[in-house]
């Protein structure tokens, strides 16, 4: 059995006195041997990490005595070896940035579905008002080269401030499709679904845990390739194990 537990999670949160959190945080970290990164910033959380099983879940413990995380989700992988070759917590302005302020998902998050409703909607083709199915990509170019859900749409954007207006040029031909949007781990969907509800794209949605969260709960179907993720194992397979060498596509 795989001895590394690997996390991933985000929660938008209203944060003060980011350097006494930060300090606090990498106390814990360290004492429990993590490593990984964290980023704290005035709207949340979005952190991942790895380490031995019991020391992983002894710090989310802690995390959540804290009410303000008590509501945060994981997404869980395991590895043979420690992915992370350091802790490092970082203050940022934004958990993922967009330069649109008037998005706060804390205020209210944008309707999503569930990886196995999913499934069911990708099987049939239409939803279950019959609207035809768009899953709309929202990560960045050389993410979507390791793998991405079949006849999905995307932007070849390089960074996600310009999905706004890729998205927005594409309005008029989307209107009466129903829109999946997704990341790695749902934490860009957060304000990609609340950004095409506010131009107004009623039949929006995010999936819900991202494709990590998909391939925890239904695997491959519908999607192709892996998925990159953002630590030394470069992608995952849909069963969640890390993609063999010689299918690599590093960037150089």
């Amino acid at each position: 059995m795989k001895s590394i537990l690997n996390i991933a999670a985000y929660l938008f949160v209203s944060l003060d006195r980011l350097p006494e959190l930060r300090a606090k945080m990498l106390d814990e970290c360290d004492a429990r041997e993590l490593k990984g990164t964290i980023l704290l910033t005035g709207e949340g959380i979005n952190l991942f990490l790895a380490g031995k099983t019991h020391a992983l879940r002894g710090f989310l413990d802690w995390l959540r005595t804290d009410q303000r995380f008590a509501p945060i989700q994981v997404k869980e992988s395991w590895s043979d070896e420690q992915p992370f070759k350091k802790m490092l917590i970082k203050l940022k302005n934004e958990i993922i940035r967009m330069n649109h302020p008037a998005i706060r998902p804390e205020e209210g998050r944008a309707n999503f579905i569930a990886p196995k409703k999913l499934r069911e909607w990708l099987d049939r083709g239409t939803d279950d008002l019959g609207r035809p199915v768009v899953m709309v990509d929202t990560r960045n170019a050389f993410e979507v080269e390791y793998g991405t859900f079949e006849n999905a749409l995307h932007f070849n954007i390089e960074k996600f401030t310009e999905f706004p207006a890729a998205i927005t040029a594409q309005k008029e031909v989307l209107m009466d499709k129903t829109l999946v949007s997704f990341c790695t781990g749902g934490i860009r969907c957060e304000k990609s679904g609340l950004y095409m509800r506010e131009i107004g794209m009623p039949h929006s949605y995010q999936l819900e845990g991202g494709i990590l969260k998909y391939f925890e709960e239904v695997g491959q179907a519908h999607y192709q390739g892996s998925c990159f993720v953002f630590d030394e194992r470069e992608a995952l397979e849909p069963d969640l194990s890390m993609i063999p060498l010689e299918k690599s596509i590093r960037r150089k």
